[in-house]
C-alpha cells in the first residue's frame, strides 16, 4: 500500500459516483472523512483505512452492477480490473457485515471463495466510517444510521432482514472504535 492510495481510490470513486449517484457520493466523502480522523489512532494503516472508506461503495455504480450486491461487486470491480491489494478488496467486500446480507442473497460461497472466511483486520474502523455517516455525508450515531437504513427498506426486504440480523455486530464494532477513538485523544 503506497501513500497515495487514498488519493487514487478517492479519484476512482468520484468517477463512478460523483454524477450518476451524488447523494451516495456524499454519503461517500463523509465515510472518508471519518476515515481521516482516525489517522492518529491506525497510524501507518491509515492510508488503507481511508481509501476502502473511498471504495467502500463503488459497486453501486450503475457501470459496476453485477450481481446487484454492492460490496461483491465493488471487490470483484478493485481485483479484476484495477489488481488492487488484496486487503483492499477484502475490506470492500466484507464491509459493515456484508457476510449477513450475502447469505440472505444466495451469495455467501461467491464471497468467501472469492475474499475470505471472515471480515479481515480493519473492518471494525471501516463499520464505524460506515455507520456512523448518513446517506447525504453528515455524523449519526450508529444506532440513527441503523434506524435510518431500516427506514429506507421495507420489512421483509433483504437489506432490511441483514441490517436486523447485523445490528448487535455493527453497534459492537462502531463503540469499541469509538471508545479507543475516545482513549487516544485522551
Amino acid at each position: 500500500m503506497t501513500k497515495n492510495t487514498a488519493a487514487w481510490a478517492r479519484d476512482l470513486a468520484r468517477k463512478h459516483l460523483e454524477t450518476p449517484l451524488p447523494r451516495r457520493w456524499a454519503h461517500t466523502q463523509g465515510v472518508a472523512r471519518q476515515a481521516r480522523a482516525l489517522a492518529d489512532m491506525l497510524g501507518d494503516k491509515a492510508d488503507l483505512l481511508e481509501a476502502a472508506a473511498w471504495l467502500h461503495d463503488i459497486g453501486y455504480a450503475p457501470d459496476l452492477v453485477n450481481t446487484g450486491f454492492h460490496p461483491l461487486d465493488g471487490a470483484r470491480y478493485l481485483r479484476d480490473i484495477h489488481h488492487a491489494e488484496g486487503l483492499l478488496c477484502q475490506l470492500v467486500a466484507h464491509h459493515s457485515c456484508a457476510q449477513v446480507e450475502a447469505r440472505e442473497r444466495g451469495l455467501a460461497n461467491a464471497l468467501t471463495s472469492e475474499f475470505g472466511l471472515e471480515a479481515p483486520p480493519m473492518s471494525d474502523p471501516l463499520i464505524y466510517c460506515d455507520m456512523t455517516t448518513g446517506p447525504d455525508g453528515q455524523y449519526l450515531t450508529v444506532e440513527t444510521r441503523i434506524r435510518e437504513i431500516l427506514s429506507r427498506y421495507e420489512t421483509g426486504h433483504v437489506v432490511n432482514i441483514a441490517i436486523n440480523k447485523a445490528s448487535p455486530d455493527l453497534i459492537q464494532a462502531a463503540r469499541e472504535v469509538c471508545e479507543s477513538l475516545t482513549s487516544t485523544r485522551g
